[in-house]
């Protein structure tokens, strides 16, 4: 696991276009043509090596984006979808019918806790929420009609960190899929190397970088990817949550300086969790020693890209939160805004924004305060100079 360079395997991926382009051609065609019918029956059936049969089942662009994804996670194969959301439903309705069970963490992003909480009793598809930190609750979570674990790395917004090797023994020891959410946390972990099954990524995030489109991935082994597409009953394929070539030829592109941004985000973070921890403010970041996961996480990340552009702190109040996030936009801090992975750095209320699907009960039993601001920190270039910002904003606020 150690010796796996997520970057270095992407930049020796060798992908070029038609006429020898350094980036691949995009290809904006929704149909294909096919020199014999028989080849189109083939390729509907899914015999048929290297054919495109229609835009929302393959398109070449797409599949050049899915190759350098499963190439960086390690898989046999990946599909891309339109939004990080439509790689999560589509993973967990393909791998569920009507009368199965799903063990997840309680912890996860809000459209995700709403999907599993709301959405899914439709179906007839039960939900038990676990504390991702506690696997002795996971296991005992376990029913005979389970078919998968659904954690998130890195959660959001509290950053706990999963321990994917031993919930990969769970789910191993009782036939089930390990399904991770890797958005915080790109190039950091990698964790099909580590044992999950499928990885799913909100590509809106930090691989793409710029908050200028939305898009999902899905890593997995090729049976399962294919399953996913098949023309009959591939739950990709008949919701048709495509992304756009022109979209993925963009994404395929920011892919290649993912490891530069992470490690800048990465290195901001950590210089304002240490400030932060210096003021006396409630703060909480993976790569610091008081982290409760900071040992697990050193135990399974690949070093050399830090440990990620989140942190949270606690202002205990919505009200003192507000205060202090609006006045952090007005000094040029960043922008009050939801998402991450932006080159400016980001805050808002989860409890109050990204959050806000989750009751307020379970807000407090999750242990997520009312006042936690989420950063997601950006790649200033002088980090000093921001801190200096925020710290003004709290103390004009009387916040220190």
């Amino acid at each position: 696991m150690k010796n796996f360079d997520p970057a270095t395997q992407v930049q020796y991926l060798a992908q070029f276009g038609e006429f020898g382009d350094v980036n691949p051609s995009i290809t904006d065609s929704s149909t294909f043509t096919f020199l014999g019918a028989k080849t189109m029956v083939d390729t509907f059936e899914g015999v048929a090596e290297g054919c495109f049969l229609y835009s929302r089942h393959w398109n070449p662009s797409n599949k050049y984006l899915a190759d350098a994804l499963s190439t960086m996670e390690g898989t046999e194969s990946a599909w891309v979808t339109a939004s990080g959301m439509a790689a999560i439903t589509c993973t967990m309705l393909q791998l569920c019918n009507a009368g199965d069970h799903i063990v997840s963490s309680m912890t996860t992003y809000g459209g995700t806790f709403a999907f599993l909480k709301n959405y899914l009793p439709k179906f007839n598809i039960e939900v038990t929420f676990v504390d991702p930190t506690n696997l002795e609750q996971i296991r005992k979570a376990i029913k005979p009609n389970t078919k998968l674990i659904y954690t998130e790395s890195i959660s959001n917004p509290l950053l706990q960190i999963s321990d994917i090797p031993e919930m990969a023994k769970i789910a191993n020891e009782h036939g089930i899929k390990l399904v991770v959410d890797n958005t915080f946390s790109p190039m950091i972990l990698a964790p099909h190397k580590l044992g999950a099954h499928i990885v799913v990524y909100s590509m809106t995030k930090f691989i793409n970088g710029k908050n200028d489109l939305v898009a999902g991935a899905i890593c997995a082994d090729s049976k399962f990817i294919n399953d996913l597409v098949n023309v009959n009953s591939g739950t990709a394929m008949l919701l048709g949550p495509a992304l756009d070539p022109l979209r993925s030829s963009g994404i395929l592109k920011n892919l290649h300086t993912l490891h530069i941004r992470m490690k800048q985000h990465g290195h901001n973070a950590m210089y304002l969790a240490n400030r932060f921890t210096e003021l006396g403010i409630q703060v909480s970041y993976p790569g610091l020693k008081s982290h409760p996961g900071h040992e697990l996480l050193n135990s399974m990340m690949n070093s050399q890209f830090s440990y990620g552009g989140i942190i949270a702190i606690n202002m205990q109040t919505k009200e003192r939160a507000d205060s202090l996030m609006e006045l952090m936009q007005a000094k040029g801090v960043g922008y009050l805004a939801v998402s991450l992975g932006y080159f400016k750095t980001l805050f808002s209320n989860s409890g109050s924004s990204t959050s806000s699907e989750v009751p307020a009960e379970t807000q407090s039993e999750m242990g997520l305060s009312p006042g936690l601001v989420r950063f997601s920190v950006g790649l200033d270039n002088d980090i000093e100079h921001t801190y200096m910002l925020i710290k003004e904003a709290l103390e004009e606020l009387a916040y220190i």
